[in-house]
């Protein structure tokens, strides 16, 4: 079978296409032949060995797949070869078949497409983690997200939305701004040409952001913390903008707020009972239609070196995804 593999640590133009023996499925996994993997913004990090996570080279790339099942192992009930399904993996997804454990397979809704499905797992489960177990986000407030545009922020702005919240979608461009709305978002900031401390206290009449969901990081992140509301919860989500900021710890003094971190894969796997009825209320409301699970793209694997530059870049407005 075909598979990317990155075998030492660099950028993405180093990686390369092998081919590589089938998986056979271990007592309790399952073989799924993968049509997408999707791409995330640690995609770029964990290749060059700058990613908390640190699989042992040569690995894959790719959290998530979709795709349909090809072989069942030993002791594993209550699913059928054939059925199209999703997984999250950790990393290893870019490859034309994985094993993985049936417990990591969620169904696919008939109204998604598997580039749609595959890109479910790491944003919307982040978003859901996020604005729901680290915000505790209730219907009325306001939500800001810096970055709405990218998958991350477009997942924030759809759940925010459908959790009653005020969402602020703050983005680089009139165009991302434009998809944030069609997503959801009743309010737009511009911080390639305003502002973003000035502009949130403009929308929010002066009262300030109750969750601010930050995907960016850099030089947003101190005038956006100055923005919170009294006991207002900034999420640390990633670091798009490409630096770490260092926040002035009496910020959080004076607006008796909270900077709360948002580690989605540390939740997975230290409460799995929480993540799993994330994931079914995903579902549900992915099957009556109420999440669009944008795909900005959906690029052949043998093309992999523009799917990473589209996301290294920040061109992406919603997933990149690498079809089989």
């Amino acid at each position: 079978m075909k598979a990317l593999l990155c075998e030492h640590h660099g950028p993405a133009e180093e990686l390369a296409i092998r081919d590589l023996p089938e998986p056979i499925p271990a007592p309790g996994e399952v073989v799924v032949a993968v049509t997408a993997a999707a791409l995330n913004f640690f995609d770029t990090l964990i290749i060059q060995n700058r990613y908390q996570t640190k699989p042992a080279l040569p690995f894959s790339p790719s959290a998530e797949c979709a795709g349909t099942i090809a072989a069942i192992g030993e002791g594993v009930t209550g699913w059928q070869v054939g059925e199209r399904v999703a997984a999250w993996l950790g990393h290893g997804a870019a490859r034309e078949k994985v094993a993985v454990s049936a417990e990591a397979l969620i169904r696919v809704p008939e109204k998604l497409s598997d580039a749609q499905a595959a890109g479910l797992f790491v944003t919307y489960g982040t978003a859901m983690h996020g604005l729901i177990q680290r915000a505790g986000l209730k219907a009325g407030e306001t939500l800001a997200i810096l970055g709405a545009s990218g998958g991350a922020g477009l997942a924030a702005v759809e759940i925010g939305a459908l959790l009653g919240a005020h969402v602020i979608a703050c983005a680089s461009s009139a165009d991302k701004l434009a998809l944030a709305r069609e997503h959801g978002a009743q309010e737009e900031i511009d911080y390639g040409t305003n502002d973003i401390r000035v502009a949130l206290k403009r929308v929010t009449a002066g009262r300030g952001v109750d969750v601010l969901y930050d995907t960016v990081g850099g030089d947003l992140a101190e005038p956006a913390l100055r923005s919170m509301t009294w006991e207002g919860r900034y999420l640390v989500v990633g670091f798009a903008g490409g630096t770490i900021p260092k926040i002035p710890l009496n910020l959080l003094l004076l607006k008796g707020c909270d900077l709360r971190g948002v580690f989605w894969g540390e939740f997975v796997t230290r409460e799995p009972a929480a993540h799993r009825r994330n994931m079914e209320r995903l579902l549900d409301w992915a099957a009556a239609g109420h999440i669009r699970a944008h795909v900005h793209a959906a690029i052949p694997v043998e093309r992999w070196t523009e799917a990473y530059a589209l996301i290294g870049n920040r061109q992406a407005k919603g997933k990149v995804v690498l079809t089989f």
